[in-house]
């Protein structure tokens, strides 16, 4: 096994591959947006719901269960029980993937006609049952090279993933589909297939030249189904109500008078804004994905001064930056949306939408750390009450309000399922957040925003803001002695004090 590098040197690389490869996805849903117009991206959101719920329940929770067990046995260190993980996590992808792509193949048509309303989905939907199996085996090796901290490797197979997925899919785009929304999501999911074969074949060459020992047979099949079936069904249970919710916002969005083009408005939302909202937080992500197996490892090793340790750092380091990027973003919006789509409508919704970026990528944090900790069944049930919670507001609220509707369903939901989340994640911690620090934060956050609102142009408010920030933050010692040293370590590849155990 190489020699581990420290988690948050680990969260760097990935974050300048996470930054390549979000950029690279959000230039090619500009690209998508231009070439189709709105209405035509809300049809291929909508076939992505459907898609993504399939993939979902092929996947079958198997990439955090991967993960977490490579974790557990590499904290215990027991490295020749992983080649037993990875062998149990195969057989279960190949049976859940199977079965949910023999479905989706055969049920296509139906779910074409009745459950998006347009028979041109159809062979996307074959397409991705076709290459199912191979995304749920991709879950169990990338889950494996994350939890063996083999990020480098990793990475590069991401991006080599990335560039050949994007060529394949322009290459389609530009010979079979034309303007045809149905061909475009049929070549998009192509593209990404392919892709998962190249990556699944890189990943499984590189595991098979470590050549590690294999050791004692261990029964692994209960903390498999303990650690994959919760997640997979609260994963399946939100995307399908996820899919519900976007199949259910068009048809909803009609009865509203002062909604002229229902698909078009809700393509806006969805295939337009949300892009460029979240893609500050692929950083916020790369730190994610590391946390499960580092907190899995700690928990493992009942490392509870580690554990705190993590919380409290990944915590105050989310809410800054996402403050940071959430007010640039709020600052920018119309300016970057007309530059980017030419919407002048998207920009408004983005700059709606910004005022809740703190929440939604400090949720990812929280999320992970919960899940590193082996909440997965408590995040199922906040799943399931958050998700019904949207399915009412949006039936409700869509045919009186419209997309202000929209936007009060997912403040109300992803507000309470954060404040669940935080919850329990520091009651099994043991991490106690005082609240004059958020507070504090909050109001730099704002008095920054103000001040720089006054400028005109879009790159002097953005730098203004982020300086006037750090000052304020600063000055209020939100940001103290010991967060500037940890961060001048990290830029001089020290390697950080350990915390106490």
């Amino acid at each position: 096994m190489p020699k581990s590098k420290p988690m948050f040197y680990s969260a760097l690389m990935l974050t300048g591959v996470n930054l390549l490869l979000r950029l690279a996805g959000t230039s090619f849903q500009v690209y998508i947006s231009a070439r189709i117009g709105p209405a035509g991206v809300g049809l291929l959101q909508l076939t992505m719901s459907v898609g993504s719920l399939a993939t979902i329940a092929g996947i079958g929770g198997i990439r955090t269960a991967s993960m977490y067990l490579t974790a557990e046995e590499l904290g215990r260190r027991h490295p020749g029980s992983v080649p037993w993980v990875l062998s149990k996590c195969f057989v279960y992808s190949i049976l859940c993937s199977g079965a949910v792509a023999l479905l989706l193949f055969f049920m296509a048509p139906t779910i074409a006609n009745a459950w998006i309303g347009d028979l041109r989905t159809e062979g996307a939907l074959r397409v991705l049952a076709a290459f199912l199996p191979v995304t749920g085996l991709c879950a169990v090796m990338t889950g494996y090279f994350t939890a063996a901290n083999r990020i480098g490797t990793l990475a590069a197979v991401e991006v080599a993933e990335q560039l050949f997925t994007m060529a394949v899919t322009l290459l389609a785009l530009s010979l079979l589909a034309g303007q045809d929304a149905g061909k475009a999501c049929q070549c998009i999911l192509l593209g990404s297939g392919l892709g998962g074969c190249l990556t699944l074949g890189c990943l499984s060459v590189l595991r098979l030249r470590e050549r590690q020992p294999i050791g004692p047979s261990v029964s692994l099949g209960s903390r498999l189904l303990q650690a994959a079936v919760p997640l997979a069904l609260a994963d399946i249970l939100k995307a399908g109500i996820s899919a519900a919710e976007n199949l259910m916002v068009p048809r909803r969005l009609a009865l509203h008078p002062g909604t002229a083009d229902p698909l078009a408005s809700f393509g806006t939302v969805s295939g337009m804004v949300f892009p460029v909202l979240m893609f500050p937080a692929c950083i916020l992500f790369a730190l994610a994905e590391l946390l499960i197996p580092e907190l899995a490892r700690c928990a493992a090793a009942e490392s509870r001064g580690r554990i705190r340790y993590l919380v409290r750092r990944s915590l105050k380091v989310a809410a800054l930056y996402a403050l940071t990027f959430g007010g640039m973003l709020y600052l920018a919006a119309e300016p970057l949306c007309r530059r980017l789509y030419g919407s002048a409508e998207a920009g408004r919704y983005l700059r709606l939408y910004a005022m809740l970026s703190p929440m939604l990528y400090c949720d990812a944090i929280v999320d992970a750390m919960t899940k590193g900790l082996g909440q997965q069944k408590i995040c199922v049930r906040y799943n399931i009450l958050t998700s019904a919670m949207d399915v009412a507001f949006l039936y409700l609220l869509l045919p009186r309000w419209g997309m202000e509707g929209y936007f009060v369903s997912f403040l109300i939901t992803h507000l309470v399922n954060f404040i669940l989340s935080l919850r329990r994640l520091l009651k099994i911690s043991g991490v106690r957040l005082p609240f004059h620090a958020p507070a504090l934060a909050l109001a730099c956050t704002l008095g920054a925003l103000w001040c720089a609102g006054h400028l005109k142009a879009p790159v002097s408010r953005c730098t203004s803001f982020a300086v006037l920030l750090g000052s304020l933050l600063t000055l209020s010692r939100v940001i103290g002695r010991e967060d500037l040293t940890w961060f001048l370590g990290i830029l001089r590849a020290r390697k950080p004090k350990k915390p106490p155990i």
